[in-house]
């Protein structure tokens, strides 16, 4: 049987485009049996798996708790907010006490990037990077290129510009790993005080005039701009990012070619991506959702699949 060739996910960077075929292969058989009447496998009844969440999420933890459920593991979710943390408890003793009631996998995300890393040196379960700070967002990524594949057939050659916060987005990073290893051409564009200096240094190129940007690219993933993660102010307003980047129909109309519009959630309406847009035929803004739980059973699964042996 084929295997990924690690024993954690902790980023992209870490996987190789065999990985990414064998968890897209995947991904669509648990597709097929999402869709069905009985929505559940037994594929992982004797497993059991923590969702640790020190950061706030909504989407990313409910469906990593139902690719889980899916594959008949045991889960147990934790949140950091009504913990033991906030009097005081480190990370590994937070692992450990969760680990000695033997837990196989723990799915983590954590506001400071590395979390993961550390975590996998220092525990026996495999690791699941949900979101380490800035840094990787690998689930993310996977099932943004899958769904670029499921509706424009391949992603090699294909024409992707993310654009806006690149500098606080771990989707940013995660995504051009993602992209880069599997072959497309990638652009980023944003305000020049959102993209991090040395960008360039991973094979992307930079634009910092939308209608310029869309006009090159096949699909445009939209990320909203991570208020949460400033400190200080980059642009003079919202009302004037809108207007240099903001997606709206009057642009998407301008152009001579039909493009695919993303985005990873949660989406600022008005912002980043007008309604009309977020609810059109051109964005796979909820095949990326479904597609999020299949791409996650995938993994799960492949990583599980080496805990057996």
């Amino acid at each position: 049987m084929r295997e990924l060739s690690v024993n954690h996910l902790l980023g992209i960077k870490y996987l190789n485009q065999g990985d990414i075929d064998l968890i897209f292969e995947t991904a669509d058989h648990f597709k097929e049996v999402i869709n069905r009447p009985i929505k559940k496998v037994p594929s992982l009844r004797d497993i059991t798996i923590a969702n640790l969440f020190f950061e706030n999420s909504t989407r990313t933890r409910l469906s990593f708790e139902l690719a889980e459920k899916r594959l008949s593991a045991d889960v147990i979710n934790f949140s950091a907010a009504s913990s033991s943390v906030k009097k005081g408890e480190t990370l590994i003793d937070t692992v450990n006490n969760i680990l000695s009631m033997k837990v196989d996998m723990v799915v983590m995300r954590h506001p400071n990037p590395g979390a993961g890393i550390f975590l996998s040196n220092h525990v026996k379960a495999s690791i699941v990077n949900a979101g380490d700070g800035a840094h990787e967002h690998p689930t993310q990524a996977l099932l943004d290129t899958y769904s670029i594949r499921e509706r424009l057939g391949e992603v090699a050659g294909k024409n992707v510009v993310i654009v806006g916060d690149i500098l606080h987005s771990r989707v940013a990073l995660s995504n051009i790993f993602a992209l880069k290893l599997q072959g497309a051409n990638v652009k980023v564009c944003g305000p020049k005080t959102l993209l991090p200096k040395y960008i360039e240094r991973l094979g992307v190129s930079v634009e910092t005039d939308l209608r310029k940007a869309l006009q090159w690219c096949d699909v445009a993933n939209m990320l909203r701009v991570q208020n949460e993660r400033m400190e200080i102010s980059y642009f003079p307003s919202t009302r004037e990012y809108t207007q240099q980047y903001g997606l709206n129909k009057e642009i998407l109309d301008s152009l001579d070619k039909e493009i695919v519009v993303m985005h990873p959630g949660p989406i600022n309406r008005g912002v980043e991506i007008t309604s009309d847009i977020a609810d059109s035929d051109q964005a796979i803004i909820l095949d990326q959702v479904q597609n999020g739980v299949a791409v996650r059973m995938a993994v799960i699964y492949l990583l599980a699949s080496k805990i057996k042996q």
